[in-house]
């Protein structure tokens, strides 16, 4: 039977090319973006207690109202700004879920969303599943964001921009005069903004987050997607959550209850009481910073030119000193050859720069990981 696909252009994933590439070659495995040490004992225990008190069922739709209060509380804690539990905060089953049901509740057939590259692989399908079109514009060379790209690319069509800080696979973060600059060109219009801010506190050197949140012009307008899975330590938990304004995320919700419905319902629980205790968060900058630090250290006498990391757990390496290969031929060879696997970058672009070599490191990883993948890349 003759059938077209939806996504003629979309293969397996480079995240499972190169994971299946690590585990079929013996590679340490530095591509997916997944720890390799352990959650909290404390956050694991209240995930069982749940389950064994019953909490088995159905959550509601939007999700528990405990874990609802706990994240407005913990986003008024952090940003000073009020959202309503009820209302304003939806449980969704991790970031990509988010982002795919928030395009789901707004783009139309011939909408335009801007898309800023390198990006998240799911962006640019998921508005193509939905009848929109993704227009990609490219980071600054330095991988800074481009206020006059973005701009420039604007249309009559545009329904939506979508940003991501800490950037993936990037690792730069957007700052103050960057949020100022996105306000400004989105003041007047109905253009939304969806952000993506599954990294919040992966943020380094003392810099603040520049969430979306912080600025009114942008958040009346802005889903604002968060993921428990990347901060603490849990990507398989699939949980995360986005915030948006009671108008927007009433449309979001239509979406959620056919999509997902609901979430893991223990992990909720789990969640709801774990997050009272802000030090679980409030540790993650310098957790990750050293980590970060780490891989920088063991990669000096390698042959490969570090860019700056601002926030995320994702490094990213120029290797044009040691091949001229593509990106993805030379991450293949280094994973067989040389025992470590990364991510190229030319899969997060529509169109990569010309004579781009660049891979992407993830070090949330034990030291003895980053150790031992830091003295194989060293031998390159």
């Amino acid at each position: 039977m003759p059938l077209k696909s939806k996504l003629p252009r979309v293969g397996t994933t480079i995240f499972s090319v190169m994971s299946k590439l690590a585990q079929d070659s013996g590679a340490i495995n530095l591509s997916q973006g997944f720890p390799d040490f352990p959650i909290d004992p404390a956050l694991g225990d209240l995930v069982h207690e749940a389950i064994r008190a019953g909490h088995n069922q159905y959550a509601p739709m939007p999700g528990l109202p405990a874990l609802r209060e706990a994240i407005a509380e913990k986003v008024e804690r952090i940003y000073g700004v009020p959202y309503d539990s009820a209302s304003e905060v939806t449980v969704t089953a991790g970031g990509t879920q988010a982002i795919f049901t928030a395009l789901g509740a707004v783009v139309q057939p011939g909408d335009e969303v801007i898309i800023v590259d390198p990006a998240y692989d799911c962006y640019s399908p998921t508005v193509e599943l939905f009848g929109g079109k993704p227009v990609h514009v490219r980071l600054g060379g330095d991988m800074k964001f481009d206020a006059a790209a973005v701009k420039a690319a604007i249309t009559p069509r545009t329904r939506m921009l979508m940003v991501n800080t800490p950037h993936n696979p990037a690792g730069t973060i957007l700052r103050d005069a960057d949020m100022r600059d996105i306000a400004d060109m989105l003041r007047g219009t109905d253009i939304l903004l969806l952000s993506d801010e599954v990294y919040e506190h992966l943020v380094y050197d003392g810099e603040p987050h520049a969430s979306t949140i912080r600025y009114p012009d942008l958040r009346e307008r802005a889903f604002v997607i968060f993921s428990f899975g990347k901060v603490f330590h849990a990507t398989g938990w699939k949980m995360g959550y986005v915030l948006a304004p009671e108008a927007l995320m009433a449309e979001f919700r239509k979406v959620h209850q056919f999509n997902v419905f609901s979430v893991h319902t223990p992990t909720q629980h789990a969640l709801a009481r774990y997050l009272r205790e802000p030090s679980h968060y409030e540790q993650l900058p310098a957790f990750f910073q050293a980590k970060r630090d780490r891989f920088a250290q063991g990669m000096q006498g390698s042959r490969f030119k570090l860019l700056p990391c601002q926030g995320s757990y994702f490094q990213t390496a120029d290797y044009s000193a040691i091949s001229q290969e593509d990106d993805i031929a030379f991450a293949k060879r280094m994973a067989v050859e040389h025992g470590v696997a990364a991510i190229p970058l030319s899969p997060f672009y529509k169109d990569p720069p010309p004579g781009m070599r660049l891979l992407r490191f993830c070090f949330a990883k034990q030291d003895a990981t980053l150790d031992a993948a830091t003295e194989k890349l060293c031998a390159i």
